[in-house]
């Protein structure tokens, strides 16, 4: 498979332009898919990273998948909440103070048919890669926090 790192990493430019510009009019879905914007710090640069993903909600929790579309490196934004587990997501035009962890198993086993059924392309880079991939909470804070 050719590298189209640089075409992934011009999407993602993009995608969080129009989406943080359109208060997620643009880019807050992705077919059936609901995106958010993951806001961490950058575990070496100490500098803000922002970067789109697909989530679930369960609850108040909002629920992403580190799939790095099935490469064998975690994704950075993964590496940077492991750091640091404090960072702020954007749904809309809401953001969001959160809390990050990995989801234990009992929680992955439950949460799994509900991340397949949003974006089935999940189960495909589960195949693709040795690692195991993790299933992120994302908690509130504050639950309801508003900041616009």
């Amino acid at each position: 498979m050719p590298n189209i790192r640089w075409l992934l990493a011009l999407i993602t430019v993009v995608h969080r332009v129009l989406y943080r510009a359109t208060g997620g009019r643009i880019g807050a879905h992705a077919g059936r898919a609901n995106m958010l914007l993951l806001e961490t710090l950058g575990r070496r640069s100490g500098q803000r990273r922002v970067t789109p993903l697909l989530y679930v909600e369960d609850g108040e929790r909002f629920v992403v998948v580190a799939s790095n579309a099935g490469d064998d490196r975690n994704p950075a934004w993964l590496l940077n909440l492991r750091k640091n587990p404090e960072a702020e997501i954007q749904v809309g035009k809401r953001r969001i103070p959160v809390h990050s962890r990995e989801a234990n198993a009992a929680e992955s086993e439950r949460l799994w048919p509900k991340l397949l059924s949003s974006y089935t392309y999940y189960r495909d880079y589960r195949t693709r890669t040795q690692r195991h991939i993790p299933i992120v909470v994302l908690e509130p804070v504050t639950p309801h926090a508003n900041k616009l």
